[in-house]
């Protein structure tokens, strides 16, 4: 399974086929974030199944669809289980942990808006069988969250200098695949390519309805659950962010509005993160792992 499949937080397509509503969450998804804002920067701990129900229930998540999605995660190399008696904790494996390391810099560090461009390109050529189907899937959804498009169907292109060696390796696809590092020629018209290369229209979609749906909790006071808030905030920012490229602010239109999105985000995470962090501490039930 790729990242981008992992990390994808949405329940199927939004209504209607409309990009810029964002969907449900899944519960694999909302279970990440639980783990990424509670556990991840908390070490090497273990939680409590019933811990993890009560988190997940303020979300609307129900007991069995808890239950079920960690037997899923542990079947798919992202959780552990561990004993305790007659109690059953759950841990991140090493797998789990560095997809969350990634989602945090994507989230966290690297920001939705790029500023600082130095003018330079990554492109990847790739030729594979046509019966490596799913080699291909899990190649261009990598490719996606890594910030490529496709350019052409077999090459792809990322603003900036992007490391995707071993994301190559790991696919398995070194001897399929080229990677270069250049800089557009002056006949090369940016931001034509730009709009044939990636939806900005969805993309932005995306951000409007974010900004428009967290600026109204931005006003609406502080009787919300913290904990429960930030998870789909989280969750939802991920969902937002995970087909943006990053592309170069000074080559998209005026006003684009992953700026004010991600300012939004921001001030909702700064009020939700002390009490959020609070809460969980008094809430959650852990053990060392074993």
């Amino acid at each position: 399974m790729a990242d981008n499949d992992i990390l994808d937080t949405s329940d199927g397509d939004a209504p209607d086929g409309d990009a810029s509503q964002a969907p449900q969450s899944r519960p694999q998804s909302l279970m990440l974030a639980f783990f990424g804002n509670h556990v991840l920067e908390e070490g090497d701990l273990c939680v409590y199944s019933g811990s993890i129900i009560d988190v997940l229930g303020r979300v609307g998540v129900g007991e069995q669809a808890v239950r079920s999605t960690l037997t899923r995660m542990v079947n798919r190399g992202l959780l552990r289980r561990q004993r305790e008696g007659r109690r059953m904790y759950f841990g991140l494996t090493p797998h789990a942990t560095r997809i969350l390391h990634d989602g945090r810099t994507r989230i966290w560090r690297q920001g939705a808006v790029n500023d600082d461009w130095n003018g330079s390109w990554t492109l990847l050529g790739f030729s594979l069988p046509d019966s490596w189907k799913r080699q291909r899937h899990d190649l261009r959804s990598r490719l996606a969250w890594s910030g490529f498009g496709a350019l052409y169907s077999g090459l792809w292109i990322a603003p900036g200098d992007v490391d995707v060696s071993a994301v190559v390796d790991e696919l398995g696809l070194a001897d399929h695949v080229k990677i270069f590092h250049a800089r557009a020629d002056q006949a090369t018209d940016i931001e034509l390519m730009i709009r044939d290369t990636w939806d900005l229209e969805s993309i932005a979609a995306r951000y409007v309805t974010f900004d428009k749906r967290w600026t109204a909790h931005l006003g609406a006071g502080s009787g919300e659950d913290p904990i429960g808030t930030r998870l789909r905030l989280v969750s939802e920012w991920l969902w937002t962010i995970r087909t943006d490229p990053r592309l170069p602010a000074r080559h998209l239109p005026p006003a684009w509005p992953a700026r004010a999105a991600q300012e939004t985000f921001r001030q909702v995470a700064e009020q939700t993160e002390a009490p959020a962090l609070r809460g969980a501490r008094e809430l959650l039930e852990t053990a060392p792992p074993r």
